[in-house]
């Protein structure tokens, strides 16, 4: 039986409220995936929403604005690297407004096209903050203390879809216009002669990178004793070796006790292995996470139930415990990725009219569009041994690469992890120059169980550095051609 049958009691809605059959909460990719599918396939949809404009963090204030900035950044990084070719750049000539505005129209256009997207589906939308009155009530609160036509808003069922918010920590969360989470650093305020990033996550190194490659001195301080904490080290090996030349400095182990703003600088006093020092700095940037955005949403009127850390707990459907509630994206737990809340979307939705859709996170690949990009699919190698999965593993360097080295970028690798029983593909890993774009083709291998004889007999076109994925399988298979490796049995 359809999930939509299960249809709220209640009466017909009063002066300042109305009714929808489906209100999803949030416009950002798993939001607006979720609210124009169900469109198409002829429900009535509300959105809600506290911006003006449609994309959420990710399109505002988050991966598209940082990825264009990451492009600017590169190409600067690429005229010093022509340095070796013979040709000679003058040092980049930054026009912050320009960029500014550049970066503004860009959200502007993508923005804009989602709203005509949204008229065109008659998708009704609401600008204002979301609260449950009950399993089945929205209490509807005004944004800049604009007035509201509704107060209220009931509906048959609501996609919960209200992302996730910068993580903050008391002591780091002094009141100075120096002091930076990610929002801020997006807005380019100016380019600081120095910059700390407290962190070392993907967020907090792309936007590192940024600022290096606009001419500020940035250091970078980490609790754990890696950068990219968590992650393969194979695959974070070659990005901190190249970070390591290119940063003022980089503090592992080392944790943030203080900071103090000086008014000309912020003082910066750390611990690390070698004891308690102080710093000043610019500005700093405090990128140390973030925590789903579900702590006003009045989730306690409704069944739906939260874990210890704040996500909500959903099934494979993405249904909640409360049978008129769904939650998909950054609110329901990692990965925090647009990609994947859009393909949330989506399952929640056919889930909700009856379809056979379930979400399986074994193939969500994710990037970190640092210099060199590090991204990576299905199981690494930590975690097939932690789950007692017998795996083989092929490292592929780039240094046998042709189109590495016509790109001087020999540093990169292609990793492959497979289950050494079936020779299927459980996880690929790739870091270097575009390796976000390489990753799809892995995202695939996975989903579709290719094993190492599949990739290896896809033939590549060369010289490119997709082929690096097939030569890495051919490294398993004893055939790769520009790697020697002893003699051993041919595979059957």
């Amino acid at each position: 039986m359809s999930q939509l049958s299960v249809q709220a009691d209640r009466q017909a809605p009063q002066a300042g409220s109305a009714h929808a059959q489906l209100v999803v909460i949030g416009g950002g990719p798993g939001g607006y995936a979720a609210a124009f599918l169900a469109a198409d396939k002829g429900m009535q949809v509300t959105l809600v929403d506290a911006d003006r404009r449609l994309g959420g963090t990710c399109l505002l204030r988050g991966c598209i604005p940082s990825k264009a900035l990451l492009h600017v950044a590169r190409v600067i990084e690429e005229t010093h690297e022509l340095a070796d070719w013979g040709v000679q750049f003058g040092p980049a000539q930054v026009e912050l407004q320009r960029l500014r505005e550049r970066k503004e129209k860009l959200i502007q256009t993508l923005s804009g096209g989602l709203a005509q997207l949204a008229r065109q589906r008659k998708v009704r939308r609401i600008r204002a903050r979301a609260s449950f009155l009950n399993s089945t009530t929205l209490r509807l609160h005004p944004v800049d203390q604009e007035e509201l036509e509704l107060q209220q808003l009931s509906f048959d069922h609501c996609i919960v879809a209200t992302g996730s918010v910068p993580l903050k920590v008391p002591a780091l969360a002094i009141d100075s216009p120096r002091v930076m989470d990610s929002t801020d650093a997006l807005e380019l305020p100016e380019v600081p002669g120095s910059l700390l990033v407290v962190g070392g996550g993907y967020i907090g190194l792309e936007l590192g990178t940024v600022y290096r490659a606009l001419g500020s001195r940035v250091s970078v301080v980490e609790l754990t004793d890696s950068l990219l904490p968590g992650m393969d080290p194979d695959l974070v090996a070659p990005l901190a070796k190249r970070l390591r030349k290119q940063l003022e400095a980089i503090y592992l182990k080392t944790r943030v006790l203080e900071l103090k703003d000086r008014g000309e600088a912020v003082e910066v006093v750390m611990e690390g292995p070698e004891g308690i020092f102080t710093k000043s700095y610019d500005r700093v940037l405090v990128s140390i996470g973030r925590k789903p955005n579900t702590a006003s949403l009045g989730l306690e009127n409704t069944q739906a139930k939260l874990d210890s850390r704040g996500f909500i707990q959903v099934n494979q459907q993405m249904r909640t415990d409360d049978p008129h509630l769904l939650a998909i994206g950054d609110c329901v737990g990692n990965p925090m990725l647009a990609h994947k809340a859009a393909h949330e979307g989506k399952v929640a939705v056919e889930g909700l009219l009856g379809e056979p859709a379930a979400m399986d996170t074994m193939a969500i690949p994710a990037v970190v569009f640092t210099d060199p990009e590090v991204a990576w699919v299905g199981y690494t190698e930590q975690q097939a041994a932690r789950a007692g999965v017998q795996i083989e593993v092929a490292r592929y360097p780039w240094a046998a690469s042709g189109k590495a080295h016509s790109l001087g970028r020999t540093e990169g690798m292609t990793k492959l992890v497979v289950e050494a029983s079936t020779q299927r593909v459980l996880g690929v890993g790739i870091v270097g120059p575009r390796a976000g774009d390489l990753i799809s083709e892995a995202a695939l291998a996975v989903e579709t169980g290719c094993t190492v004889r599949d990739l290896a007999e896809t033939i590549h076109p060369h010289p490119t550095l997709s082929e690096t994925v097939s030569f890495a399988a051919e490294m398993l298979l004893g055939t790769a051609t520009e790697i020697y490796r002893p003699h051993r049995a041919a595979r059957r």
